[in-house]
């Protein structure tokens, strides 16, 4: 171990111990330079979970659990903050990049920053009479339902029979559907849809697009171009209305109907392979269990692309409109997924695991009255306790920063046929 990384980790142990007004005079510095040299290894959930916290810190089992289950959240949560930070910076970055202010850019906010000013900019030479418009289709984000269970039944000992009934917040759920579909359903290939189609209709459409309508715009005839009013023939994409023959994309059931790809909301049937759009109910386990399994299946998160198209009418630099909308519609998708698709659960799991990271430091200051213990263990908690507050606090600052780049993308453009991203 560094001696810088040593002396952080004393000045965290005489800290808290201090700001737990703790006796120190019977605390030497062998004792603690003993405490950090002797620390478990706490670099990965695997390597906390083989330690047993109540036997090595002469801890009780209730104290041991919640030491051992403030870590492993702790580790988790560090992880899903820097692949989130990783992923906005590269979606910021290379949107900043395109739209003229390339840079290094190692972190999300830093990036996110860099591409508002850089839509700004590309406005600026679009001329007073531009009219921008957005046709976004947000993304669709789910968590594996089996993925938690398994993970649930692991880490909680009380547990019985290794089976945990994990459920999604109504409306939520999604899955494989092999009768009929209450809700949406999202479509794999062009398929009949018996509702509402979202995405592109090949034949007897009526409704809005923002695509290319072929048939009539308005009443009269169309033979391509945007329509904007009602579309009624064939809609190319960002389609939103009834349609006779093929949808590609979505379709929202006006009542229930046979579903062939995932159905987004109720099935008549128990669902296959069943994701959670949402939150997850509360479970009957620990809420160090629950914190760190909520955000390990939360870093596997899977969206559906969102689908991103910008129309600019009386741009006066042909070039600067060419660069605007190739850049949006190439990399404002990958935004959506963190400031539309994953912006609730991400906050979520952030507070959850700083609560229960919280709840272990105070088990720690508890153990004042044996300040040989209270320091060995401040001493080895103190670098991943304050890792999850600094990862708590840029997936509050990454989220944030993505609902601005969406915000600021919409400002000069009206939701159309797709449908608002928020």
């Amino acid at each position: 171990m560094s001696t810088t990384l040593r002396t952080l980790l004393l000045g965290s142990a005489v800290g808290l111990l201090v700001g737990s007004s703790c006796d120190l005079s019977t605390v030497t510095p062998t004792d603690v330079t003993k405490a950090v040299a002797g620390c478990p290894d706490v670099s990965s959930v695997a390597a906390i979970a083989s330690v047993d916290w109540a036997k090595e810190f002469s801890l009780d089992a209730k104290m041991g659990a919640q030491i051992k289950g403030g870590l492993e959240a702790a580790v988790e949560l560090k992880g899903f903050a820097a692949k989130l930070d990783a992923d906005l910076a590269a979606a910021c970055g290379g949107l900043a990049t395109d739209l003229g202010k390339p840079g290094d850019y190692k972190k999300g906010p830093d990036a996110c920053k860099a591409a508002i000013a850089a839509m700004g900019e590309i406005r600026g030479k679009l001329g007073g009479g531009v009219k921008i418009a957005l046709d976004i289709r947000p993304p669709h984000c789910s968590t594996s339902i089996d993925a938690m269970a398994d993970c649930l039944a692991k880490c909680d000992a009380t547990v019985q029979g290794g089976k945990v009934d994990v459920k999604c917040e109504p409306g939520k759920l999604s899955g494989t559907c092999d009768a009929q579909c209450k809700g949406s359903c999202e479509l794999h290939a062009a398929a009949k849809c018996e509702g509402t189609c979202q995405g592109s209709c090949d034949a007897s459409f009526s409704g809005k697009c923002g695509g290319e309508c072929s048939g009539k715009c308005n009443g009269k005839a169309h033979k391509g171009g945007v329509c904007h009013g009602k579309c009624e023939g064939k809609c190319a994409a960002h389609a939103e209305g009834s349609c006779g023959g093929s949808c590609s994309g979505s379709c929202k059931m006006d009542a229930g109907a046979s579903c062939s790809g995932t159905c987004h909301g109720e099935c008549s049937v128990e669902m296959k392979a069943p994701k959670c759009d949402g939150k997850f109910e509360p479970p009957k386990v620990s809420a160090e269990c629950q914190a760190r399994c909520t955000t390990e299946v939360s870093a596997k998160i899977e969206c559906t692309p969102a689908h991103v198209g910008v129309r600019v009418d009386g741009g006066v630099d042909a070039k600067a409109v060419a660069q605007y909308k190739a850049a949006l519609e190439k990399h404002l998708p990958a935004v959506l997924k963190i400031a539309v698709g994953m912006k609730d659960q991400a906050m979520s799991v952030a507070g959850n695991v700083k609560a229960v990271v919280e709840g272990a430091e105070k088990v720690v200051v508890s153990l004042k009255s044996d300040p040989k213990i209270g320091a060995r263990l401040t001493a080895c908690v103190a670098a991943p306790f304050k890792a999850a507050f600094d990862a708590a606090a840029s997936v509050q600052a990454n989220i944030s920063v993505s609902v601005e780049v969406k915000a600021s993308a919409e400002a000069h453009g009206s939701a159309s046929a797709g449908g608002s991203a928020g």
